[in-house]
């Protein structure tokens, strides 16, 4: 296994490509357009008197949701991309608990988990611009 099959891995079949663009492209957008209110500010969207994280983890997580979510929707480095919403649903589910919050407050966070992992896992399937960038990678000349 090389950097470029982890990067771009082999595309499922084309019904269960057909299902990785649509939930792709929902859950893509979805995602960007909550991170869209953070990346006008992402060094302090978070701020609060509570105890608001470091800058730089406010600007990682305004970054992972916003472009990740691009990315997903694409399907352009999709890996990348759902790491990082994974990686930042996984802080904002800690949050939640942490504090108490009713599972309304946090199971948006957990359905975003969930989503980055099938794709972290399945890749983004035959339709996506990762599965082009691929063929174009492996062409022989």
């Amino acid at each position: 296994m090389n950097f470029r099959s982890v990067l771009f891995p082999l595309p499922p079949p084309t019904a269960a490509s057909a299902g990785l663009l649509l939930l792709r492209v929902f859950a893509g957008l979805s995602m960007a357009r909550h991170g869209w209110g953070k990346i006008q500010n992402p060094f302090h969207w978070m701020d609060d008197p509570a105890g608001a994280p470091p800058a730089i983890f406010q600007f990682l997580a305004a970054v992972a949701e916003f472009f990740g979510g691009i990315g997903i929707a694409v399907g352009l480095i999709s890996v990348v991309a759902a790491f990082g919403i994974a990686c930042t649903m996984v802080v904002a589910i800690h949050r939640h608990l942490s504090a108490g919050d009713p599972v309304g407050k946090w199971e948006l966070a957990g359905l975003y988990f969930c989503i980055s992992v099938v794709l972290l896992l399945a890749g983004p399937g035959r339709f996506s611009l990762d599965t082009w960038l691929r063929s174009r990678f492996t062409r022989q000349p």
